[in-house]
């Protein structure tokens, strides 16, 4: 049996964007074994992998942050599997690193190519070359391509053989005509986050119609501690903030009506889980190809700024120095768009 190793080690929404084609690639190749190496913290996105898809985690975090760790970590993984090719839909220095080992061995590598020079031409404050790039997903599926295996996009859902059972409490009572909208207002970077005290107006408007039930998420602890707070000042809210493992949050999820996202990693995870998604998108544009999986290029929420965008991934100063991109973008728009979704 045909052996590939397959890397993807972060960030989140980029190892999610990776599933649809792994999963795929590996229901058109049934007599290939696909082993994923990613950090050992997202394992748990892999809901219901195919049979022949494997996982093998390691920590970028911890003990294998430094140089000493990943090189002592890449010797061991290459001297202890055998594999016939290897994919690097990372393409930085850490999976670079770990391809030498194997390449030294004798294995050929194949790369994904990231577009980096386009990305300068979209994001560049000067002359931008406003055109859309090739999705990350298509050149992931076009390293598999270039590797010779064969390749038939069919992911719909992680749950689409074994649909989610309804068993959260905050789902109980919910009559069928109460909608779900679920709200995540946070991202890794400022670029890429609506103002606070806008999405509390949003928050603050969609909990007063008594057709809709209000879900925020979100992760650190200063998120949890305002999410709290605006589940307990606002009727129909609720705050799911640290309440659920990562694969129970991807089914509960899966079970909303609408998700109102950033361009982070909860657009990622709705859209594996075919849940559809009102995106925000400021400092970046979907331009970049990081749009999420399937969803519907009407529901971006973006306005049309000469200096968007200026990065592909948010994590940029302001050239202007007051986030225009979204400080301008009225909490109106965003409540136009659900109740347009809604219908």
């Amino acid at each position: 049996m045909t052996r590939v190793l397959v890397i993807r080690l972060s960030a989140i929404g980029d190892v999610a964007m990776t599933i649809p084609v792994i999963y795929s690639a590996a229901l058109s190749n049934p007599e290939v074994s696909f082993t994923v190496l990613t950090q050992t913290f997202l394992l748990p996105l892999f809901i219901n992998k195919p049979a022949n898809v494997e996982l093998c985690g390691m920590d970028i975090k911890g003990k294998e942050k430094n140089l000493t760790g990943l090189v002592r970590f890449a010797v061991s993984f290459s001297s202890g599997h055998s594999f016939d090719f290897i994919l690097d839909l990372h393409n930085v220095l850490r999976t670079r690193l770990i391809c030498t080992f194997f390449r030294l061995r004798g294995k050929k590598i194949f790369v994904l190519d990231k577009a980096r020079k386009a990305r300068k031409l979209l994001t560049r404050k000067k002359n931008k070359v406003l055109e859309p790039l090739i999705p990350v997903i298509d050149r992931y599926a076009d390293v598999f391509k270039k590797s010779g295996l064969k390749y038939k996009e069919s992911f719909i859902s992680l749950f689409f053989n074994d649909p989610v059972k309804l068993s959260f409490p905050e789902l109980y009572g919910l009559e069928k005509d109460i909608k779900k909208v679920g709200i995540a207002p946070f991202a890794k970077h400022q670029g890429k986050i609506y103002p606070v005290e806008k999405m509390k107006q949003v928050v603050e408007a969609l909990s007063a119609r008594k057709d809709l039930q209000i879900f925020l998420l979100g992760g650190g602890i200063l998120e949890r501690n305002l999410l709290e707070q605006w589940a307990a000042e606002y009727p129909n809210v609720r705050s799911l903030a640290g309440c659920y493992s990562l694969d129970d949050e991807l089914k509960l999820i899966s079970k909303l009506d609408v998700l109102i996202s950033m361009d982070s990693a909860n657009m990622h995870f709705a859209s594996l889980v075919g849940t559809r998604v009102i995106s925000i998108w400021g400092a970046t544009h979907p331009y970049a190809g990081f749009y999420g999986y399937k969803q519907r290029p009407e529901d971006v929420v973006q306005l049309d700024l000469s200096c968007r965008p200026c990065s592909a991934f948010g994590q940029k100063k302001c050239w202007r120095g007051d986030w225009a991109c979204m400080a301008l973008l009225s909490p109106g728009e965003i409540i136009n768009a659900v109740g347009l979704k809604l219908k």
